[in-house]
């Protein structure tokens, strides 16, 4: 955005706040779909999560005080609304984080939005072995295409902490991607 702060102004003083947000929505409400969709996992509970990230982001705009970007700080809105999501439904459904590990890629598999040509597939199967953390660190810079100062004022980790995962995890990909099996349901 060429004039962030005139546009943050925008959102918040005067008449022209409605559209401006209505401007912000068309800006944003893909990309964080997607933040969203890969922490967690379905369509439907993406959807959910974003009307609350957009709701909170109404509601906070008029304390923004623009210490980070309005990517960056809607972006952190989003992953903490997702894990609000994920750990209220673990609890609700006493499901344990391990669980939602292991339905990772069957939620995948059988997602008519997910498009599962064969290399995607065994990254994501790859994705499914590691931990949480690594995968939303993962996820958002290779996916996301966010810095990793980004990440660390989303998931308030050290940027050298974000760093070594990021690469560790590369390294684990490129090491295991040619190994990793498919079942034959899953194949295209």
């Amino acid at each position: 955005m060429t004039n962030e702060t005139a546009f943050v102004k925008e959102l918040t003083h005067g008449k022209g706040r409605e559209r401006a947000f209505a401007k912000l929505l068309d800006l944003y409400q893909e990309r964080l779909y997607w933040h969203i969709r890969k922490l967690v996992i379905t369509h439907e509970n993406a959807d959910d999560v974003l009307q609350n990230t957009f709701l909170r982001v109404y509601k906070s705009l008029p304390k923004f005080k623009q210490q980070s970007s309005l990517h960056t700080w809607m972006f952190r809105i989003a992953y903490n609304e997702s894990l609000r999501f994920l750990e209220k439904n673990s609890k609700q459904k006493n499901v344990s984080i391990d669980d939602v590990n292991t339905t990772y890629l069957n939620s995948l598999e059988s997602d008519v939005f997910f498009d599962s040509r064969e290399t995607q597939l065994k990254l994501h199967r790859i994705l499914s072995e590691l931990s949480n953390r690594e995968r939303e660190i993962f996820q958002m810079k290779y996916f996301d295409d966010l810095t990793f100062k980004d990440i660390e004022v989303i998931i308030n980790v050290k940027e050298s902490t974000i760093k070594s995962s990021y690469y560790k995890t590369v390294g684990y990909i490129e090491k295991n991607i040619l190994s990793v099996q498919l079942s034959s349901k899953t194949r295209v």
